[in-house]
């Protein structure tokens, strides 16, 4: 997550280098190449991660009502290996690759958004979004897909939102998922004061499933306490790696 001055920065059609870090792209497999320096802490990361898609799905969309944002997701049904030197670790399993793009800052389109991804029994993939925008700018906008592991995609209805406690930094959380089975907090992986990341139990087109969840709280992201606390989680460096 370290910001990197321009001339640290190399891309051409098949790889791109930050700093030290690299990832490249063979037609098959993308493999990331880590090497960091952990903050506040200092400590090394460093290792490889090895995606092998199931297929690469061609499907994007706009996530506000003016056009200025997009999502897709590049590898919805995947595998991954992930090999670190430091800290030693090591583990593997189902994977999942998308990307976002904007041509306006985050805060300008967004209130607030819901995501959620569940790997479901034949392989495929769910994914929803709920996104909040801000005030004035239309309404509520929720995104349902189901992806297959040969890059294919098909809309579904999505269900109705279902509380969640919030999170320890008090965000206030909800997931589309069946009401039938109300989504429970298996664990939290990531919990700030603008976001948090969790593994839910839960239900989506019915089926029992393990999602990966997300919550995005947009002003929280822009207040002054967040934006000076997160060099401090982002460090930048200009010069040569």
């Amino acid at each position: 997550m370290t910001e990197r001055g321009r001339d640290t920065i190399e891309r051409n059609a098949s790889a791109y280098r930050i700093g030290p870090s690299r990832m490249s792209w063979d037609g098959q497999t993308l493999t990331v190449d880590i090497d960091e320096i952990t903050v506040p802490i200092p400590q090394r990361v460093r290792g490889r991660v090895v995606l092998r898609p199931g297929a690469v799905c061609n499907f994007i969309t706009a996530l506000d009502a003016a056009g200025r944002h997009h999502w897709g997701p590049i590898a919805p049904c995947a595998r991954v290996e992930v090999e670190l030197e430091h800290p030693k670790l090591r583990w593997s399993g189902h994977a999942y690759m998308d990307a976002n793009q904007g041509s306006e800052p985050i805060d300008r389109a967004f209130f607030e958004w819901d995501w959620s991804r569940s790997t479901m029994t034949d392989g495929s993939t769910t994914v929803i979004y709920d996104v909040r925008p801000q005030l004035g700018l239309g309404p509520d906008r929720v995104i349902a897909q189901r992806f297959g592991a040969d890059g294919s995609h098909c809309p579904f209805v999505a269900p109705a939102r279902q509380p969640l406690p919030r999170s320890a930094w008090h965000i206030a959380r909800t997931m589309r998922s069946d009401a039938e089975v109300p989504p429970r907090q298996v664990q939290s992986l990531e919990d700030t004061p603008f976001y948090a990341r969790a593994l839910l139990d839960a239900s989506v087109q019915g089926e029992r499933v393990v999602a990966m969840h997300e919550t995005l709280n947009v002003p929280r992201l822009v207040s002054w306490p967040v934006q000076m606390m997160l060099p401090w989680r982002m460090p930048r460096r200009s010069g040569k790696a």
